[in-house]
């Protein structure tokens, strides 16, 4: 089996069994990609302060998508965006109380996930599995940033 096949199946089993923030955020509120943006916000600010930008970059949204997204999540009690203290410009993306009430349960679901996917493997293994998963992740870029910069001269010569 081809590699990339290998990984969506394993990432198809994921979004549909342990990475599906659904299982743990019931609430008909929000849609499962706003569910998705929402673990992510609560994750990400355990360690830095996050920004529309990351929101975009992450789920490979266009800027409005992001905007409009973030607004209904802003008008139902989620998040609250807030100016940066080093630029006034940009608003940092800050969950609220009812957000991070779902974080526990958050947690607990990676770890229990996290138990099933590394079942019966070794240790060292799963750590090369990870060091091979982050390399081809970075091959993936530089293919993508080459693609991006080859179709942007493509079309400079047409």
């Amino acid at each position: 089996m081809h590699m990339g096949r290998l990984v969506g199946i394993l990432s198809h089993q994921m979004m549909r069994n342990g990475n599906n923030p659904s299982i743990v955020m019931e609430s008909d509120e929000l849609t499962t990609l706003q569910k998705h943006v929402l673990k992510f916000i609560l994750l990400e600010t355990l360690h830095h302060d996050l920004y529309q930008k990351d929101i975009e970059e992450e789920f490979q949204v266009r800027k409005s998508t992001a905007t409009s997204m973030l607004q209904l999540m802003e008008k139902k009690g989620f998040i609250y965006r807030e100016s940066a203290k080093q630029d006034g410009r940009l608003k940092r993306i800050v969950p609220t109380d009812k957000a991070k009430d779902i974080l526990p349960a958050i947690l607990e679901h990676i770890d229990k996930t996290e138990h099933w996917l590394e079942k019966g493997i070794p240790r060292e293994d799963i750590t090369l599995c990870k060091q091979v998963l982050w390399m081809m992740h970075k091959n993936l870029e530089e293919l993508q940033r080459k693609q991006g910069c080859d179709s942007k001269n493509d079309s400079k010569k047409l």
